[in-house]
């Protein structure tokens, strides 16, 4: 049965406009101004690059969010009832698209109460709420607008609490920050609560570059648009047409790193940074790293940070993972 409590959204705002600019000035300054040079894909989700990414999930070459989906819609039931969760916290939201799968999953069993959608993106994070209540009658969204670097531990309490990153947004961050994201996490759950990670499995390599290199150009511009945003609210300078999209496979860390490739010598102003940099042809700006996982080593990483692997779930061509992780103590 449907929550009898009345409708509510709830926002809470931890990343205002000044904190946003002073953490996208800071990332700026140290990532361009030294080698290598570095942008975290933070700065990718303004309301253009959330449209954008929307779209890249779209594409023939984007597995991952068709294999991801095919799980929670076969397998949403079964994660519910394991988890028994009454609140779900989504950390990197978005338009919460493939949320629904699990929250209806979540109705079914009578389990639903609340939804806590975190993400850095303020206006997209105010729509998917508000459809949302338009769409589950009686349900309670707390929005939360933050970083993950900076705001786990402003999560809202209460409640048997399932968190969750999906997408294989786990995979942005390089092992030593995904150790401390778990770890945070983990010193925040309750005993009973649970983590539900979606994780890109390995594959075949050229499978990989695909997926981030597709042939329309969508992924691209997505990248492009971060050097946008830096014109626009930085007062930078760079030339779109000068930058080459580049993705690529590292076997080594067994991750996809996307890049902007220089097309020639070229010298970039962030005028509001007073910062100038000197770029040479083939010179690269690393925009994301998107690290692939094999299951065993994902339950390995989870362990080290204090939980027990419940179950893991994967799509019928084996591409991608879920995996439910609980708090020990219940």
């Amino acid at each position: 049965m449907p929550p009898t409590h009345p409708t509510e959204v709830t926002l809470d705002v931890h990343l205002g406009p000044d904190e946003l600019m002073a953490g996208m000035r800071h990332d700026a300054l140290h990532g361009l101004g030294s080698r290598p040079r570095e942008l975290p894909p933070t700065w990718f989700y303004d309301n253009v690059g959330c449209r954008l990414f929307d779209a890249i999930t779209e594409l023939e070459e984007y597995y991952p969010t068709r294999a991801e989906r095919s799980i929670l819609i076969d397998y949403g039931d079964q994660i519910a009832k394991a988890s028994q969760a009454d609140t779900f916290i989504e950390l990197g939201s978005g338009t919460s698209d493939k949320t629904r799968h699990l929250l209806d999953a979540m109705l079914q069993l009578g389990q639903l109460e609340r939804y806590v959608p975190f993400d850095v993106a303020e206006p997209t994070l105010r729509q998917a709420a508000d459809q949302l209540v338009g769409e589950y009658p009686g349900l309670t969204v707390h929005g939360v607008v933050g970083d993950f670097r900076h705001h786990l531990h402003l999560l809202p309490a209460g409640g048997r609490r399932m968190l969750a990153v999906l997408g294989g947004t786990i995979g942005n961050l390089p092992p030593e920050d995904r150790a401390v994201m778990l770890a945070t996490l983990s010193a925040q759950m309750a005993p009973g609560d649970t983590l539900l990670i979606g994780t890109d499995l390995v594959k075949d390599p050229a499978r990989l570059v695909l997926a981030y290199d597709d042939h329309a150009g969508v992924t691209a511009a997505f990248n492009r648009n971060v050097l946008v945003r830096l014109n626009r609210e930085l007062g930078a300078n760079f030339d779109l047409a000068r930058f080459e999209h580049v993705a690529l496979f590292d076997p080594d860390n067994e991750w996809i790193e996307m890049r902007l490739r220089s097309v020639g010598d070229q010298q970039v102003s962030v005028g509001d940074l007073g910062l100038t940099i000197d770029l040479l042809d083939g010179e690269t700006i690393r925009t994301e790293i998107s690290a692939k996982f094999r299951p065993e080593g994902w339950q390995a990483e989870s362990e080290a940070a204090g939980l027990e692997l419940v179950s893991q779930w994967f799509d019928p061509a084996g591409d991608f993972c879920l995996s439910l992780s609980a708090k020990p103590g219940v």
